[in-house]
C-alpha cells in the first residue's frame, strides 16, 4: 500500500492518482459477524457475486447482489437497486464500498478462497500474562528483601545491645 500521509491535499491525490491494484484494495468492506467469525478477517476487498448489505444512507437496508464494480468512480453497483429517470428509463445506484457490509462471499475463485481470505487472516494471538501479578510479584521481592533488611539490622542492633 502506498505511503499514508497526514495533509488531506495529498490524500485525494493519493486517492484519485492510485493505480487499480490499489484502488481494488481501498474498495474493502466490512464483513459481516458470521464471516467475520468463519474467516477469520474483518475486511475483504468487494468483488462481482457478492451479497452485501447497505448500512448508511437512503437504502439502508437494502441487501442484493453485486452486479457492477467501478474501480474509477470507488462505487458499486447491486441488483435491484435501481432509480427510475423522468423519461422512464431505469438506471443503477451507485454506493461507496465503506457503506455496505458483505452478507455473502462470491467464492467461485479458488485464489481468493484460498490465498486471499488464509492471508487476510489474523496471526494467532499469543497468551498475554497480565502485567498486574508481575507487578504483584515485584512487590513482594521488594516486601521481603525488606523485611530481611529490618531483620539484619535488628540483629544488628541486639548484637550492639548485648556487647554493652
Amino acid at each position: 500500500m502506498q505511503k499514508s500521509v497526514k495533509n488531506p491535499r495529498k490524500q485525494r491525490k493519493a486517492l484519485f492518482n492510485a493505480p487499480a491494484h490499489i484502488r481494488h484494495k481501498m474498495m474493502a468492506a466490512p464483513l459481516s459477524s458470521d464471516l467475520q467469525v468463519s474467516k477469520g478477517a474483518k475486511t475483504l476487498p468487494i468483488r462481482k457475486g457478492d451479497t452485501v448489505r447497505i448500512m448508511r444512507g437512503d437504502n439502508k437496508g437494502f441487501e442484493g447482489k453485486v452486479s457492477r464494480i467501478d474501480l474509477k468512480a470507488y462505487r458499486i453497483y447491486m441488483e435491484g437497486l435501481t432509480r427510475e429517470k423522468v423519461d422512464g428509463t431505469n438506471i443503477f445506484l451507485a454506493v461507496h464500498p465503506s457503506k455496505v457490509q458483505i452478507r455473502n462471499l462470491n467464492l467461485d475463485d479458488k485464489y481468493r478462497k484460498d490465498t486471499i481470505i488464509k492471508r487476510k487472516q489474523a496471526p494467532a494471538k499469543k497468551k498475554k500474562s497480565n502485567a498486574k501479578p508481575e507487578k504483584n510479584a515485584l512487590k513482594e521481592k521488594i516486601e521481603d528483601t525488606i523485611t530481611e533488611e529490618e531483620q539484619d539490622e535488628e540483629g544488628v542492633e541486639e548484637e550492639q545491645e548485648g556487647g554493652q
